[in-house]
């Protein structure tokens, strides 16, 4: 029996299914890529323009790694005489971004979706099992006993003609605007400029100093509760933009491996 190839946009999201899978006795495939196209250039087929970008605009280096993954994981998608099905939910920018490219990729050949956007789980840890249900924002976020309890892959339905269409105009209409970001207003990834989310970043920073990591990690959860709209790697170059225009105060370096810098807001006595 041919194994099913199961894409997956965070991975996190593919190490739990994998795990899931497995545990269920199934040998699929899982494909993930770590590109997160909810920001940067999207629009050219040479992926040294976006990894230049990135590491012009976020500081982050050696994207072009990523960038190549990224290829990859379009190679497998066009992949003949497989059954293919996509995983994600709309409320992660990324996998939400990473799935529209997929398709857009992937063409006519026919795929089948397991949208979790609409999911409701439990609480996973025993200090929250008193509180209701929440919404699912990211596969990655799944416990894989969950995955494998409510055998989310039943969920798999066939792509629609009207929804693959759909999909593919809003992509194409990203890839005209190429905006530096892309975010999610009103269920729909929508572009925007890349100071989109300065203010909720530069709320978090106080006239005192502060751990950089403590802001970042504060930033990445002061968004709205249902969604996830980006990551430590952004959140982190947005700051070091911010430093350089002079809105904010550095103490030491702002690099990954760095752990004590400290911030604050410019112009404290």
């Amino acid at each position: 029996m041919k194994a099913d190839l199961h894409f997956v946009f965070t991975s996190s999201g593919a190490g739990c299914l994998l795990q899931a899978l497995r545990k269920a006795g199934r040998s699929d495939p899982v494909i993930t890529t770590y590109d997160d196209l909810s920001f940067g250039p999207i629009n050219s087929s040479d992926p040294h323009v976006r990894a230049k970008w990135v590491a012009d605009e976020l500081g982050a280096p050696n994207w072009i790694e990523i960038c190549t993954d990224s290829e990859r994981v379009s190679d497998d998608a066009r992949a003949p005489d497989k059954r293919k099905i996509v995983w994600l939910t709309r409320r992660s920018a990324k996998e939400y971004a990473g799935f529209l490219d997929w398709l857009s990729r992937l063409g006519d050949a026919p795929c089948e979706v397991v949208d979790l956007s609409e999911v409701t789980v439990p609480s996973q840890s025993e200090q929250e099992r008193a509180r209701p249900a929440r919404l699912l924002i990211s596969i990655g976020m799944l416990h894989h006993d969950i995955i494998c309890r409510e055998k989310f892959w039943e969920l798999a339905k066939p792509l629609q003609e009207t929804a693959r269409k759909h999909y593919q105009n809003l992509w194409r209409q990203l890839l005209a605007e190429n905006a530096p970001l892309r975010v999610i207003k009103g269920g729909v990834l929508v572009s925007a400029p890349i100071s989109f989310f300065d203010s909720r970043l530069t709320s978090q920073v106080t006239n005192r100093w502060q751990n950089v990591w403590k802001v970042v990690g504060q930033t990445l959860v002061s968004g709205p509760d249902d969604l996830i709209e980006y990551g430590d790697t952004f959140v982190m170059g947005r700051l070091r933009a911010l430093v350089k225009s002079g809105q904010l105060e550095v103490q030491g370096e702002l690099r990954d491996e760095v752990r004590d810098s400290r911030v604050r807001l410019s112009g404290t006595q």
